[in-house]
């Protein structure tokens, strides 16, 4: 029995699963799951497979001369970067948030292990970070995500070279990311504030309290409750971080 192998069609198969190796590989989505090496590359694999043979992906040149493959795959390997970005722009803003808020509270000094990077993270990041992912698949963005993917397909054939990085929206990213962790870090922020103004008035009033030894476990207690009661109103917010990083992709995919 022969079996007939299209080589262009498994040369497709393979820039295409550049593409989307790289975004798996960078995006908090998938990191954070903990998934193994093997599992993902099948994983991978099979997306590869169901979106070049459901959409016909043809390929941009001919990819049996090595050079042109090479070059196909340095190509994909970009354009998979930066839609890996733009996801770690649009989860970044969680991660931000986090942060400000540890040092506002007094957690800046303790330290966590990210289990999606297995770096150093910090306290209310990695929880708020935790929670964005948890919310993505809960509101059904990972869907977004699959349609995203097929997207890049159609508007970028496999292979397509990338003549400019879109600079301003790389840097339109980084403006939402700044601006939706404000955002997100704004009503503990104000609270805080307010802490911190009466801990200074009683400072004033009452010389003989030691404001330091009073002020920290007050804010640490007052802005936790503040945190947990504004994650849960949060929503509106978190499903916007995601409308505009699927946006992001929309302008890098020049539609």
């Amino acid at each position: 029995m022969l079996v007939s192998v299209d080589f262009a069609w498994m040369a497709t198969i393979l820039l295409v699963s550049i593409r989307f190796g790289v975004v798996m590989l960078m995006s908090p989505v998938f990191s954070l799951i903990g998934l193994p090496v093997n599992v993902r590359v099948l994983i991978v694999l099979a997306m590869a497979v169901c979106l070049v043979s459901g959409l016909q992906a043809v390929p941009a040149g001919d990819l049996t001369q090595p050079g042109v493959l090479a070059g196909a795959a340095l190509n994909e390997l970009l354009w998979g970067g930066l839609l890996a970005f733009t996801l770690l722009a649009g989860f970044a803003a969680f991660q931000f948030a986090g942060r400000i808020l540890d040092i506002q509270l007094g957690f800046g000094v303790v330290g966590l292990i990210d289990p999606s990077t297995r770096a150093s993270a910090s306290l209310l990041g990695t929880i708020m970070n935790m929670t964005a992912v948890v919310t993505f698949f809960l509101t059904g963005a990972h869907r977004l995500l699959l349609r995203g993917l097929a997207f890049s397909l159609e508007r970028i054939p496999p292979g397509s070279r990338l003549d400019a990085v879109p600079v301003d929206t790389v840097v339109g990213q980084f403006g939402a990311m700044f601006l939706s962790a404000a955002l997100l870090a704004a009503p503990v922020m104000a609270v805080v504030l307010f802490v911190d103004v009466a801990l200074a008035m009683m400072a004033r009033t009452m010389p003989q309290m030691n404001v330091f030894i009073v002020g920290l476990p007050l804010k640490i207690l007052v802005g936790l409750i503040v945190f947990a009661v504004a994650l849960g109103f949060l929503g509106p917010q978190f499903s916007r971080i995601f409308e505009n990083l699927f946006a992001g992709w929309q302008r890098l995919l020049g539609s």
